[in-house]
């Protein structure tokens, strides 16, 4: 009986964690929702999350990637809701490969638990922005200035196409009419700045 009460909440957990991933990959691509609306950024950021879950858990290793999200007092943003996601994701998923590479080369330490850490502000009257921080080794200079351009890859064979970063800068400066751009400091860490406008006028 008790076996089976357990095996009981092992299926209600799963089938929580199935309905879970599920509503994330509906927020996440919006497919009914294609055209400009008003949405929440951080539902969109937390779908994403989510659906990385597994990514960020690094089965693997002796721990998982921390996330901190420190979220601010955004309203409502117009956008195009399934391209921002694809944003996040890109540039999410170019967070954890660098950090899973910094792992493979220091594994995990008292000085070094590998995060990524995002924060939202509104900046101005119609500005919403919000920062991709990773922990891991870092852009050198002569690489910063080239991440934007199509297939361009610091990525061994095989494994990136160049594009995720390309079309994000797509995205967002011709989409929406924002900025992107990248701070790294060699061997410290990365973000990345999205700034979009809250209302189109």
């Amino acid at each position: 009986e008790k076996d089976l009460n357990n095996i009981l909440r092992s299926m209600e957990e799963g089938t929580r964690r199935i309905r879970e991933i599920v509503l994330s990959l509906r927020n996440f691509s919006r497919l009914d929702e294609a055209d400009f609306k008003e949405v929440n950024i951080h539902k969109g950021i937390d779908s994403t999350l989510m659906i990385l879950q597994n990514r960020l858990k690094l089965k693997s290793y002796t721990d998982g990637i921390a996330v901190i999200k420190e979220y601010g007092n955004l309203p409502l943003v117009e956008c195009y809701p399934s391209q921002l996601n694809q944003v996040f994701m890109n540039i999410l998923v170019n967070a954890i490969d660098a950090l899973e590479e910094k792992i493979k080369k220091n594994g995990f330490s008292e000085n070094f638990i590998p995060q990524i850490t995002i924060y939202t502000k509104q900046i101005n009257t119609n500005t919403a922005q919000i920062f991709i921080l990773d922990n891991g080794s870092g852009i050198p200079n002569n690489v910063t200035s080239k991440l934007f351009d199509p297939f361009f890859t610091t990525k061994e064979v095989g494994k990136g196409t160049g594009l995720g970063l390309s079309i994000s800068y797509q995205i967002i400066v011709e989409k929406h009419g924002g900025k992107l751009f990248c701070e790294s400091a060699f061997g410290k860490g990365t973000s990345f700045i999205i700034e979009i406008p809250i209302i189109h006028k």
